[in-house]
């Protein structure tokens, strides 16, 4: 986790007499965050949150750094405007291509999953397998993050382009998702690995399905579990962890909120009251 010395003190955006009070912003490109929502409300359940999901742009995994990076920023100044003390960015993808970058430009923390999932990855196997989307793939994250804590580990990724659209369809048990899935684990598979990673927070979403494709013995690395841990850690760090009832999540999507609605009562347990938000128009007053 980064040091959170590197991070500007001062939080303009919220009350100085309250800023524990103030919200944490969440977002992905679509429901693949709520995974890590979900993990909030169990870990630190007096937070309060703002979920975006730039469903209008949906996937990421197959967009450039250049767009990555601009729709990361429009959604970080959006949420700047909303007063969060701090971002999960709960897309692999972004974190890949974008964390670096905007931790430098914003001045709340901005935490991104890949580092926690590296870490959790190596602490349980050595023979360590990736799947994510082919913008997270080809971007070497995960494979240069584990590397750098375990040089000793073997690690091997592979690409799953056609998961995050199933998921979005609400596929998950359709036939052809299985044989999908059958076709992405193979070349893992044959290379015995011990432990598999969800490189995209959409991918636990599938675990019914992958856990039984997948010998029993192959442990699932969820990096959403391990990244709000790493949020609760920096939250009693910087002394703003928030101990009075939250408020109620607040849901922004840049696509049709009536989509997200119906994908948030499967994924949540309850129907999220879903606004729609350009965060295009977004700028830092």
């Amino acid at each position: 986790m980064y040091s959170s010395s590197i991070f500007d003190p001062h939080f303009d955006n919220f009350s100085p007499q309250e800023p524990q009070r103030a919200p944490i912003g969440v977002f992905d490109s679509g429901v693949g965050g709520l995974t890590v929502l979900r993990q909030i409300y169990q870990q630190l359940p007096n937070e309060s949150i703002i979920y975006v999901g730039d469903t209008a742009r949906l996937p990421y995994g197959i967009r450039s750094q250049t767009e990555i990076l601009q729709f990361v920023r429009e959604i970080l100044r959006w949420m700047q405007q909303q007063g969060v003390k701090m971002a999960i960015m709960a897309c692999n993808t972004s974190s890949a291509l974008s964390l670096d970058i905007v931790r430098q430009e914003f001045n709340f923390p901005i935490l991104g999953v890949i580092l926690p999932g590296a870490k959790a990855a190596v602490q349980e196997g050595q023979r360590i397998g990736v799947i994510a989307t082919p913008a997270t793939a080809q971007s070497n994250a995960y494979r240069q993050a584990i590397l750098e804590i375990q040089p000793n580990v073997q690690v091997w990724q592979v690409s799953c382009p056609e998961f995050v659209p199933l998921i979005e369809q609400n596929r998950i048990h359709d036939p052809y998702t299985t044989e999908i899935a059958k076709t992405y684990l193979e070349p893992l598979l044959k290379q015995k690995i011990d432990t598999l990673v969800y490189g995209c927070t959409h991918y636990p979403h599938l675990s019914p399905v992958l856990r039984s494709l997948l010998p029993s013995q192959v442990k699932l690395i969820d990096p959403a579990v391990h990244v709000v841990a790493a949020c609760s850690q920096e939250l009693d760090i910087l002394g703003i962890k928030n101990t009075h009832p939250p408020m109620p999540t607040r849901f922004a999507v840049s696509g049709c909120p009536q989509q997200f609605t119906q994908s948030g009562l499967q994924w949540l347990g309850y129907t999220p009251m879903v606004e729609q938000v350009c965060f295009a128009d977004a700028v830092v007053s």
